[in-house]
Protein backbone atom coordinates (compact mmCIF):
# COMPACT_ATOMS: atom_id res chain seq x y z
CA UNK A 1 0.00 0.00 0.00
CA UNK A 2 1.63 3.75 -0.91
CA UNK A 3 1.59 6.09 1.17
CA UNK A 4 -0.40 9.78 1.14
CA UNK A 5 1.23 12.47 -1.07
CA UNK A 6 2.98 13.68 2.39
CA UNK A 7 6.34 14.98 2.50
CA UNK A 8 8.33 15.00 5.47
CA UNK A 9 11.19 17.32 6.31
CA UNK A 10 13.56 17.61 9.06
CA UNK A 11 16.39 20.24 9.87
CA UNK A 12 19.26 18.05 11.55
CA UNK A 13 23.12 19.16 12.21
CA UNK A 14 24.88 16.01 13.66
CA UNK A 15 21.81 14.24 14.41
CA UNK A 16 23.02 10.44 14.18
CA UNK A 17 21.91 9.29 17.61
CA UNK A 18 18.14 9.06 16.61
CA UNK A 19 17.70 10.43 12.79
CA UNK A 20 17.62 6.91 11.04
CA UNK A 21 14.94 5.70 13.60
CA UNK A 22 13.14 9.39 13.31
CA UNK A 23 13.12 8.98 9.31
CA UNK A 24 11.90 5.22 9.81
CA UNK A 25 9.26 6.17 11.31
CA UNK A 26 8.02 9.20 9.81
CA UNK A 27 7.81 6.60 6.07
CA UNK A 28 5.55 4.97 7.86
CA UNK A 29 2.94 7.65 6.71
CA UNK A 30 4.85 9.80 4.43
CA UNK A 31 5.67 9.38 0.51
CA UNK A 32 9.07 11.13 1.24
CA UNK A 33 11.31 12.51 3.81
CA UNK A 34 13.86 15.65 3.18
CA UNK A 35 16.62 16.33 5.46
CA UNK A 36 17.88 19.59 5.59
CA UNK A 37 21.15 19.48 6.81
CA UNK A 38 23.02 22.61 7.84
CA UNK A 39 26.86 21.41 8.02
CA UNK A 40 26.79 17.51 9.90
CA UNK A 41 29.89 16.08 10.70
CA UNK A 42 29.32 12.72 12.08
CA UNK A 43 27.15 9.90 10.55
CA UNK A 44 23.48 11.48 9.82
CA UNK A 45 24.01 12.23 6.04
CA UNK A 46 24.93 8.19 5.25
CA UNK A 47 22.31 7.02 7.86
CA UNK A 48 19.52 9.63 6.76
CA UNK A 49 20.21 8.24 3.04
CA UNK A 50 20.50 4.65 4.05
CA UNK A 51 17.01 5.14 5.51
CA UNK A 52 15.41 6.70 2.90
CA UNK A 53 15.36 10.30 3.19
CA UNK A 54 16.60 12.89 0.66
CA UNK A 55 19.44 14.69 2.32
CA UNK A 56 19.54 18.80 0.95
CA UNK A 57 22.88 20.53 2.87
CA UNK A 58 21.89 24.22 3.15
CA UNK A 59 24.18 26.59 5.23
CA UNK A 60 21.71 27.21 8.74
CA UNK A 61 19.74 30.34 8.16
CA UNK A 62 17.53 30.04 11.49
CA UNK A 63 14.59 28.56 12.46
CA UNK A 64 11.91 29.47 10.39
CA UNK A 65 14.04 30.58 7.44
CA UNK A 66 15.42 26.85 7.58
CA UNK A 67 11.69 25.17 7.36
CA UNK A 68 11.33 27.22 4.61
CA UNK A 69 14.62 25.76 2.68
CA UNK A 70 12.36 22.16 4.04
CA UNK A 71 9.33 23.59 2.71
CA UNK A 72 10.34 24.24 -0.92
CA UNK A 73 12.40 20.96 -0.84
CA UNK A 74 9.54 19.13 -0.66
CA UNK A 75 7.62 17.40 -3.63
CA UNK A 76 4.09 17.40 -2.29
CA UNK A 77 1.92 20.03 -0.27
CA UNK A 78 1.06 18.15 2.72
CA UNK A 79 4.09 18.90 5.07
CA UNK A 80 4.56 16.61 8.18
CA UNK A 81 7.21 19.11 10.01
CA UNK A 82 9.52 16.91 12.16
CA UNK A 83 12.37 17.57 14.64
CA UNK A 84 15.42 15.04 14.64
CA UNK A 85 14.58 13.90 17.90
CA UNK A 86 10.84 13.22 17.03
CA UNK A 87 9.00 10.02 16.35
CA UNK A 88 5.94 9.15 14.42
CA UNK A 89 4.06 6.45 16.49
CA UNK A 90 2.20 3.56 14.58
CA UNK A 91 -1.25 5.05 15.95
CA UNK A 92 -0.22 8.73 14.59
CA UNK A 93 0.50 7.41 11.40
CA UNK A 94 -2.42 5.32 10.96
CA UNK A 95 -4.66 8.35 11.86
CA UNK A 96 -3.34 10.58 9.30
CA UNK A 97 -3.73 8.19 6.84
CA UNK A 98 -7.14 7.78 7.23
CA UNK A 99 -6.86 11.58 6.44
CA UNK A 100 -6.39 10.67 3.05
CA UNK A 101 -8.48 7.27 2.43
CA UNK A 102 -10.55 7.14 -0.68
CA UNK A 103 -8.18 9.71 -2.62
CA UNK A 104 -9.99 12.72 -0.57
CA UNK A 105 -7.45 15.79 0.93
CA UNK A 106 -7.79 16.19 4.74
CA UNK A 107 -10.84 18.81 5.49
CA UNK A 108 -8.32 21.24 7.72
CA UNK A 109 -5.28 23.10 6.19
CA UNK A 110 -3.35 22.87 10.02
CA UNK A 111 -3.84 19.89 12.15
CA UNK A 112 -2.40 20.26 15.92
CA UNK A 113 -0.23 16.98 17.52
CA UNK A 114 0.68 16.20 21.07
CA UNK A 115 4.54 16.15 21.45
CA UNK A 116 5.60 13.37 24.86
CA UNK A 117 8.81 13.20 26.61
CA UNK A 118 10.19 9.93 26.42
CA UNK A 119 12.87 10.45 28.94
CA UNK A 120 16.51 8.89 29.60
CA UNK A 121 14.95 7.08 32.32
CA UNK A 122 11.45 5.65 33.12
CA UNK A 123 8.37 5.72 31.18
CA UNK A 124 6.85 8.79 28.85
CA UNK A 125 5.37 11.32 29.80
CA UNK A 126 1.89 11.09 29.35
CA UNK A 127 0.53 13.27 31.69
CA UNK A 128 3.70 15.78 31.88
CA UNK A 129 5.35 18.57 29.90
CA UNK A 130 2.68 17.62 27.03
CA UNK A 131 3.29 20.20 24.45
CA UNK A 132 0.82 20.56 21.23
CA UNK A 133 2.22 21.55 17.87
CA UNK A 134 0.70 22.73 14.78
CA UNK A 135 2.94 20.51 12.68
CA UNK A 136 0.76 19.03 9.65
CA UNK A 137 -0.70 21.08 7.11
CA UNK A 138 -0.86 22.67 3.10
CA UNK A 139 1.98 24.84 2.56
CA UNK A 140 -0.55 26.22 -0.33
CA UNK A 141 -2.69 27.78 2.66
CA UNK A 142 -0.22 28.59 5.41
CA UNK A 143 3.74 28.10 5.61
CA UNK A 144 6.65 28.50 8.24
CA UNK A 145 7.09 31.76 9.11
CA UNK A 146 10.14 33.48 7.10
CA UNK A 147 12.09 34.29 10.62
CA UNK A 148 15.68 33.33 11.66
CA UNK A 149 14.39 32.96 15.33
CA UNK A 150 10.75 31.97 15.44
CA UNK A 151 9.61 29.16 13.56
CA UNK A 152 5.95 28.10 14.70
CA UNK A 153 3.41 28.11 12.13
CA UNK A 154 1.22 31.72 12.75
CA UNK A 155 -2.39 30.37 12.48
CA UNK A 156 -4.96 33.28 11.34
CA UNK A 157 -7.95 33.75 12.92
CA UNK A 158 -10.56 31.47 11.96
CA UNK A 159 -8.91 29.26 10.44
CA UNK A 160 -9.57 25.76 11.14
CA UNK A 161 -7.01 23.70 13.08
CA UNK A 162 -8.03 19.83 13.28
CA UNK A 163 -6.52 18.01 16.25
CA UNK A 164 -4.81 14.44 16.11
CA UNK A 165 -5.80 12.27 19.36
CA UNK A 166 -2.59 10.35 18.72
CA UNK A 167 0.98 11.56 19.97
CA UNK A 168 4.77 11.71 18.71
CA UNK A 169 7.48 10.85 21.00
CA UNK A 170 10.02 13.48 21.89
CA UNK A 171 12.97 11.83 22.34
CA UNK A 172 14.86 15.56 23.53
CA UNK A 173 17.17 14.71 25.74
CA UNK A 174 19.75 12.08 26.68
CA UNK A 175 20.77 13.52 30.26
CA UNK A 176 20.53 16.65 32.68
CA UNK A 177 23.56 17.61 30.93
CA UNK A 178 22.61 17.45 27.12
CA UNK A 179 19.35 19.33 28.20
CA UNK A 180 21.35 22.20 29.81
CA UNK A 181 23.74 22.48 26.95
CA UNK A 182 20.29 22.56 24.56
CA UNK A 183 18.45 25.39 26.63
CA UNK A 184 21.68 27.84 26.74
CA UNK A 185 21.99 27.25 23.08
CA UNK A 186 17.81 27.77 22.66
CA UNK A 187 18.15 30.91 25.25
CA UNK A 188 21.50 32.46 23.04
CA UNK A 189 19.43 32.53 19.39
CA UNK A 190 15.96 33.39 21.35
CA UNK A 191 17.70 36.35 23.03
CA UNK A 192 19.56 37.27 19.86
CA UNK A 193 16.80 37.18 17.42
CA UNK A 194 13.61 38.89 20.03
CA UNK A 195 12.15 41.89 20.16
CA UNK A 196 14.26 43.81 22.40
CA UNK A 197 11.93 44.81 25.38
CA UNK A 198 13.09 47.87 27.68
CA UNK A 199 16.24 47.64 30.10
CA UNK A 200 14.00 48.13 33.29
CA UNK A 201 11.78 45.49 31.90
CA UNK A 202 14.56 43.04 31.37
CA UNK A 203 15.87 43.71 34.51
CA UNK A 204 13.17 43.18 36.47
CA UNK A 205 12.32 39.91 35.03
CA UNK A 206 15.70 39.18 35.59
CA UNK A 207 15.52 39.82 39.33
CA UNK A 208 12.00 38.06 39.94
CA UNK A 209 11.05 36.09 36.65
CA UNK A 210 13.00 32.42 37.42
CA UNK A 211 10.60 31.26 40.42
CA UNK A 212 7.66 31.80 37.93
CA UNK A 213 9.32 30.28 35.09
CA UNK A 214 9.67 27.23 37.67
CA UNK A 215 6.41 26.92 38.44
CA UNK A 216 5.19 27.29 35.06
CA UNK A 217 7.14 24.09 34.47
CA UNK A 218 6.39 22.14 37.87
CA UNK A 219 2.83 23.26 38.56
CA UNK A 220 1.26 24.31 35.32
CA UNK A 221 3.01 21.67 32.85
CA UNK A 222 3.23 18.78 35.56
CA UNK A 223 6.50 18.02 36.22
CA UNK A 224 5.56 17.11 39.92
CA UNK A 225 4.01 13.88 38.40
CA UNK A 226 7.42 13.03 37.59
CA UNK A 227 8.89 12.62 40.79
CA UNK A 228 12.23 13.94 41.95
CA UNK A 229 13.62 13.78 37.87
CA UNK A 230 10.88 15.70 36.82
CA UNK A 231 11.42 18.24 39.62
CA UNK A 232 15.40 18.58 38.22
CA UNK A 233 14.44 19.06 34.46
CA UNK A 234 11.14 21.81 35.87
CA UNK A 235 14.84 23.46 37.49
CA UNK A 236 16.78 23.02 34.31
CA UNK A 237 13.90 24.53 32.72
CA UNK A 238 13.54 27.07 34.35
CA UNK A 239 17.30 28.30 34.12
CA UNK A 240 17.13 27.80 30.67
CA UNK A 241 14.38 30.92 30.12
CA UNK A 242 16.13 33.06 32.54
CA UNK A 243 19.11 33.00 30.33
CA UNK A 244 17.14 34.40 27.61
CA UNK A 245 16.44 37.39 29.78
CA UNK A 246 20.30 37.62 30.97
CA UNK A 247 21.46 37.50 28.06
CA UNK A 248 19.13 39.92 26.79
CA UNK A 249 20.45 42.30 28.92
CA UNK A 250 24.25 41.55 28.22
CA UNK A 251 22.78 42.88 24.56
CA UNK A 252 22.06 45.79 26.74
CA UNK A 253 25.71 45.92 28.54
CA UNK A 254 27.24 45.72 25.37
CA UNK A 255 25.98 48.00 23.64
CA UNK A 256 26.40 50.90 26.04
CA UNK A 257 29.61 50.00 26.02
CA UNK A 258 30.02 50.45 22.02
CA UNK A 259 27.85 53.64 22.61
CA UNK A 260 30.61 55.07 25.34
CA UNK A 261 32.94 53.81 22.86
CA UNK A 262 32.02 55.99 19.65
CA UNK A 263 32.10 58.88 22.00
CA UNK A 264 35.08 58.48 23.47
Amino acid sequence: MSNPPISCYIRAKNEERLIAEVITAALQVADEVVVIDSGSTDKTIPLSEAAGARVVPSPWLGGGKQKRLGEDACKHNWMLDLDADEIVTPELAEEIRALFAGGKEPPCPVYTFELVTKPPVGEPWWNASVVKRNRFYDRRIIRARDHAGWDQLEIPAGMKVGKFKNQILHVSFTGLEQLQDKFNKTSSSRAKNATLKSFWYVALRLLFARPFYFLNHYVRRGLWREGWYGFAVANIAAHGRWLKDAKMLEIYLRRRDETKARKA
